[in-house]
């Protein structure tokens, strides 16, 4: 048994990554879940949303391409809310000493 093929696109990384961090967003407002359980529902969202949208032709290749769409949704989100934090940590500096 040889590796799976997975024909993907650049459509994949832009509409179903964001889609997921959207739809864990409106999970975040519209539900009491804890926090510490968004990591894990936005594997399942990108496993449900490859096997049964994306890759409906490969089920090996649904999966990789499942975990890398809820991975990458993750990663996307830690990686703007650390941005996001830091911009408004510089921002709130008004006091400090700037040379350039």
């Amino acid at each position: 048994m040889g590796f799976p093929i997975i024909h993907t696109n650049i459509w994949d990384g832009v509409i179903a990554i964001p889609a997921i961090v959207l739809f864990i967003q409106l999970i975040k407002l519209m539900t009491p879940i804890k926090h510490r359980y968004l990591p894990t529902l936005a594997t399942i969202a990108g496993l449900l949303l490859s096997i049964f949208v994306s890759h409906r032709h490969s089920l090996s290749a649904g999966l990789f391409m499942g975990f890398l769409y809820g991975n990458g949704a993750v990663g996307l989100y830690a990686s703007l809310k650390t941005a996001w934090l830091a911009f408004r940590k510089d921002n709130n500096r008004a006091d400090e000493y700037h040379p350039y």
